[in-house]
């Protein structure tokens, strides 16, 4: 039974930390939420095309009010975080015409089986729409996090799904439509610094089981030596957030 368990790639304790701390900064003016801003923005453009009106909506993992103010409008709103959320269990207050959720999938130890409850969790013909931070996103980071320790591999990176990933999992955990695409935020940073600051604030920090000892300074230099290397005439990094979205029909 034990080696049919999902491996524990992420920690929920840091996890739960990394969302609190986004959260006790939601109101600070200059709070980074760019990534919450862009998928709420493209959800309700999701919405509005689909002529959408959910009577019963899940919205899991929105840190500001915008897309449940949006669909309060048309019905009753549920909302949840991972501090009072667990993905990868069954999910109550079903069945839900509409679920959203924002980025928490990105986490999850076990996708298959919280993209399962997920479904389950919808009426006949619900939708469920998931936006998280893909594959191909932050290759300067990357890149730093390389540099900073070149002598041994340290895990301080997130494993991410890309979109051939997304299709397969949607599709055995039963949904009966789905389609799955990607889009990108770009953002021109200055600095390291500013880059991971940015990251805590959008609960998109590091939140690893097993996620290596801090950086010591000379390889924390190092980094910030490699991320700048990337910079163009302006003396910015453009770095990018690729996101996907998962959309399914029950």
């Amino acid at each position: 039974m034990a080696d049919r368990l999902p491996p524990r790639i992420f920690a929920p304790a840091r996890r739960r930390h990394a969302w609190s701390r986004a959260l006790s900064r939601n109101d600070a003016p200059d709070t980074a939420r760019f990534v919450e801003d862009a998928i709420v923005e493209d959800m309700i453009e999701r919405l509005d095309f689909m002529r959408a009106a959910p009577s019963r909506t899940l919205v899991i993992g929105e840190l500001g009010t915008a897309l449940s103010d949006r669909l309060a409008k048309a019905g009753d709103v549920v909302r949840a975080t991972p501090l009072d959320f667990e993905e990868e269990s069954p999910v109550e207050g079903g069945p839900f015409d509409f679920v959203a959720n924002l980025g928490t999938l990105a986490t999850v130890n076990d996708l298959p089986g919280a993209l399962l409850h997920l479904r389950t969790a919808l009426a006949h013909d619900g939708l469920l729409m998931a936006s998280l931070v893909g594959a191909g996103s932050l290759s300067h980071l990357r890149r730093a996090m390389i540099a900073a320790e070149p002598d041994r591999a340290v895990p301080r990176m997130h494993p991410v799904i890309d979109t051939r990933s997304a299709t397969a999992l949607l599709e055995r955990a039963g949904f009966r439509r789905f389609v799955v695409d990607s889009w990108p935020i770009t953002v021109g940073y200055r600095s390291l610094d500013r880059l991971v600051g940015d990251l805590r604030d959008q609960g998109l920090g590091n939140q690893l089981a097993q996620p290596g000892p801090p950086l010591s300074r000379a390889a924390l230099e190092r980094a910030r030596i490699a991320f700048m290397s990337g910079a163009d005439e302006d003396d910015r990094v453009v770095e990018s957030f690729e996101i996907l979205t998962l959309t399914g029909w029950a």
